[in-house]
């Protein structure tokens, strides 16, 4: 999404580079449909006995038994449709009903403030969920100067209100097949920050 600089001669953690991760893949899969090359590499993933490591081994297993034209489809159906898709993935339309409204200014300037400005060529709303993950994927790396407690502080005011409900419908919206697993693992990592980000404070 972003036009952000990285800090300079900063390292992370293991555990911040493995959140980063986690971050952009799902964002990746939740600004487009994965191309073939995608669904592949997914379906080589190897998940654990953790909750989390489970939901990725649904993933593969979904992407392995799939066809790209077919999530292409489910992707279509659920986030574009003609008019609309099943779903808005937007914070102001899940917090207000309606979108581009006062959310999505809030968060406008919490962005400027970070330095952070939408990326050329990016015509979607600040406020949808694969764009607000890649801020969280640029701070947890790194790329976006705030700590913490600013990545806390931004979690808390811009994707822990709706996020996880977001999550839940895209799990039984009526087109969700592949993006079913996708959805747990939102699910998942909303759940896991939203407790660590408690934690931490």
């Amino acid at each position: 999404m972003t036009n952000s600089q990285p800090t300079r001669g900063s390292a992370i953690t293991a555990i911040d580079a493995a959140r980063s991760e986690q971050y952009r893949f799902l964002a990746r899969l939740l600004m487009a449909a994965p191309d073939q090359a995608l669904m592949e590499a997914i379906s080589q993933l190897e998940g654990d006995q953790t909750a989390l490591g489970q939901a990725y081994g649904a993933l593969a297993t979904a992407a392995a038994s799939t066809d790209p034209r077919a999530v292409e489809r489910e992707y279509f159906e659920l986030f574009v449709g003609v008019g609309r898709g099943e779903l808005l993935p937007y914070a102001s339309f899940y917090l207000t009903g309606f979108l581009n409204e006062r959310p999505l200014a809030v968060l406008r300037t919490d962005l400027a403030q970070l330095g952070v400005a939408r990326a050329e060529g990016r015509f979607e709303p600040e406020d949808h969920i694969a764009l607000l993950l890649e801020v969280m994927a640029d701070m947890a790396a790194g790329n976006i100067e705030t700590g913490l407690d600013g990545q806390g502080a931004f979690f808390a005011r811009h994707i822990a209100p709706w996020a996880g409900q977001f999550f839940d419908d895209l799990a039984i919206a009526p087109s969700a097949r592949f993006y079913r697993a996708v959805a747990e693992i939102g699910r998942l990592l909303t759940d896991i920050e939203s407790r660590a980000f408690t934690l931490a404070a």
